[in-house]
């Protein structure tokens, strides 16, 4: 199968009796975690009653859903595959948290999924289109935690004071990287209910921060998969279970979860990955790990600052107005060391690229249009030049027998004279 949406169109009448809970389920609970359910799920403030994914679909609000967050059309399209199958369709969520702070370089969400009775699961979401999102990311290379992983550990302990119940938790992207900290840091009590740990290419830690984790007490339950050519769940330290997938895609793109190639139930495996890809992990974590605490700030706030010159608040600004961020950003770079440059242009490039995937969907949708109006266009010109052609050619008949008569005429006359 090529995707998580073919899985849920394959296995989704099948019920958690009929097919056990596994890391596919997760991936798509993740991947759901990125759909904007503010205003639609409750938060743990309001203690409010679970709201089912097929009453969502029912208020015709997808635009409002899917606001802030690439992948629009695969991600209705996974949402609506969802809502329609017997084994997502009845499945309630509820203590939906979102906070966005630029003062704390804060951007964490999380949503707790009930897919069917007895099973809940903790999903945190991963980095969005926001700068401060991508900011909050280079900052987890501090030696301490950042706020969001604080927020992560406090939510699941919350979660499971209302539950009391055995939890799944997992994320993709910066969203695993929280499962992963909340699982190793949350209170004995919770640690002791958590089934399995999903981080599906998250980042690691740096070795201060691991060392202080809780990892022997939840290593056997942690599970994190990587694409073959992942860029973000090879940096720092990371869990011993650790899987290599194929993906449909090549580079940065590998990260987007819609690439993952599936088996059946479980994501398809590859052996290794290659030398180059492994030398390029280490060259980059001994980088990220030979920085000084204040040269990490340094770096982070310098990026940030590049980032914010090109004029883009997300990512999707990036996409509508690229070449002229890229133009801004690399202005602003003119006057860095060459090491920082060299660093910032290797984040700047990843970030772009993501950006112009957005671009390039937009374009590909306006080129199917272009190549639909220029067969129209094609076809009534066609019909004109058959008709201009079908004209030209009456009209060389006509003339031609014209001349023929006048050629007659002549002849006729010249004989006259001639007698």
């Amino acid at each position: 199968m090529d995707n998580i949406i073919e899985y849920i169109r394959t296995y989704g009448q099948n019920t958690f009796a009929q097919k056990p809970f596994n890391e596919v389920d997760s991936l798509v609970i993740c991947q759901l975690s990125y759909m904007n359910f503010q205003p639609f799920v409750p938060s743990l403030k309001e203690k409010k009653e679970a709201v089912s994914v097929q009453s969502i679909l029912e208020q015709d609000r997808m635009e409002e859903l899917l606001a802030g967050y690439w992948y629009k059309e695969q991600n209705e399209e996974l949402f609506r595959a969802v809502a329609a199958s017997k084994r997502f369709g009845n499945m309630k969520l509820n203590y939906h948290e979102n906070v966005v702070e630029e003062e704390t370089d804060t951007q964490f969400s999380a949503l707790t999924c009930f897919p069917d009775e007895g099973i809940c699961y903790v999903a945190y979401r991963g980095t969005d289109a926001t700068i401060v999102g991508w900011k909050e990311d280079l900052n987890l290379a501090l030696s301490e935690p950042t706020h969001s992983q604080e927020l992560a550990v406090e939510y699941l302990n919350k979660v499971y004071s209302r539950v009391k119940q055995e939890l799944f938790v997992g994320g993709h992207s910066k969203g695993g990287n929280l499962a992963s900290y909340a699982a190793m840091n949350c209170s004995a009590r919770t640690k002791k209910h958590l089934l399995c740990i999903y981080n599906h290419d998250g980042p690691g830690f740096r070795p201060e921060i691991f060392a202080k984790c809780d990892y022997a007490s939840v290593k056997n339950r942690m599970f994190k998969f990587i694409p073959k050519s992942s860029i973000v769940g090879v940096i720092m330290e990371t869990c011993e279970n650790c899987e290599i997938i194929e993906s449909r895609s090549i580079g940065a793109m590998q990260h987007n979860s819609f690439n993952w190639r599936i088996d059946g139930d479980h994501f398809v495996r590859v052996e290794d990955r290659t030398t180059a890809q492994k030398l390029q992990d280490e060259a980059l974590n001994e980088w990220i790990l030979s920085l000084s605490q204040e040269q990490v700030r340094t770096f982070v706030d310098t990026l940030y600052e590049v980032v914010t010159a090109s004029g883009a608040e997300d990512v999707f600004e990036f996409g509508g107005d690229l070449k002229g961020c890229i133009t801004r950003s690399y202005e602003a770079m003119r006057d860095l060391d060459e090491n920082t440059r060299r660093a910032v242009h290797t984040i700047l490039h990843a970030l772009y690229e993501i950006a112009g995937e957005k671009f390039r969907e937009e374009f590909n949708l306006r080129w199917e249009e272009l190549q639909i109006e220029f067969q129209k266009s094609m076809k009534k010109s066609k019909k004109r030049w058959s008709e201009d052609a079908k004209t030209l050619k009456n009209a060389a008949q006509k003339k031609i027998q014209q001349n023929r008569k006048e050629k007659q005429v002549k002849t006729v006359d010249n004989k006259g004279k001639n007698m």
